[in-house]
């Protein structure tokens, strides 16, 4: 096999995690650190969720606000990474038949860039944004997954981002809440199971899992980057947990690499 760049999937959380220096925030500086460095990053963010498939062709992506009501420092923050026309139109060929736009005016959104401000801060590494068509199925989803994975034999980093559990009713917005919600907990540690398992039909049919896989996932929006990154996986990959906690209660921080 040759050499495969990881995919890995990021709970991205909060977007007050872009000016933290927290657990989370260490460890993805630490996994930016670690991971040979990528010659190009293709990101599928929870916050790309519109009603067709497209992928970026700047080559000087926007940085996204697309968030109201945190501090004004925030809205301050740039992640000025190029774009990679080539890359987005490699990854147009991949997908083919299937019809994917070519997008000049979307840009990075928080989803991609709170992450890799800590895990690339030099933003030296050319990033481009797939969409999620939010009019299909997750096999659907998980099938252009596996289309994409070629990538990882290519130099790029297939990056996920978003959140296991993501019930953004039931988080503890601006109260401590010590101990996370039993069903989150649960609907965790059965997913991280079926991910060493290998169970994926399972993760991709998410909706049979019972009350707490819909408690965990009220909208599909934040866990579909989880199966784009697990459908790159070879045989005989191992997956790994290189971030671990659940913040406010309701939204599991997990990140999940894949080789």
């Amino acid at each position: 096999m040759p050499d495969l760049m990881p995919a890995i999937f990021f709970g991205h959380g909060n977007p007050m995690n872009a000016l933290s220096r927290n657990g989370y925030t260490e460890a993805w500086r630490r996994i930016g650190a670690e991971v040979p460095k990528p010659r190009a990053i293709l990101a599928i963010s929870a916050h790309w969720y519109v009603p067709g498939t497209g992928v970026t062709i700047s080559t000087s992506p926007r940085t996204i606000h697309d968030f109201g009501g945190f501090p004004p420092e925030l809205f301050r923050v740039q992640y000025p990474a190029p774009g990679d026309p080539q890359l987005a139109r490699r990854v147009q060929q991949l997908l083919a038949p299937m019809p994917v736009d070519l997008d000049n005016s979307w840009g990075l959104d928080h989803g991609t860039w709170s992450v890799l401000v800590h895990a690339y801060p030099m933003a030296d590494v050319p990033v481009v944004q797939l969409s999620i068509n939010e009019s299909q199925t997750a096999a659907f989803h998980f099938e252009i997954g596996r289309r994409l994975a070629p990538l990882r034999e290519e130099g790029v980093l297939i990056l996920g981002s978003g959140n296991l559990v993501h019930n953004l009713h039931a988080y503890a917005w601006g109260r401590h809440m010590p101990e996370p919600y039993d069903w989150a907990i649960r609907f965790e540690l059965d997913a991280r199971q079926r991910m060493f398992t290998g169970d994926v039909e399972a993760l991709v049919a998410y909706e049979k899992l019972g009350k707490d896989a819909l408690l965990s996932i009220p909208t599909p929006d934040h866990y579909l980057p989880l199966l784009y990154v697990m459908a790159t996986q070879q045989p005989g990959e191992k997956i790994g947990f290189p971030v671990e906690g659940v913040d406010g209660g309701s939204i599991s921080m997990l990140s999940v690499s894949v080789g």
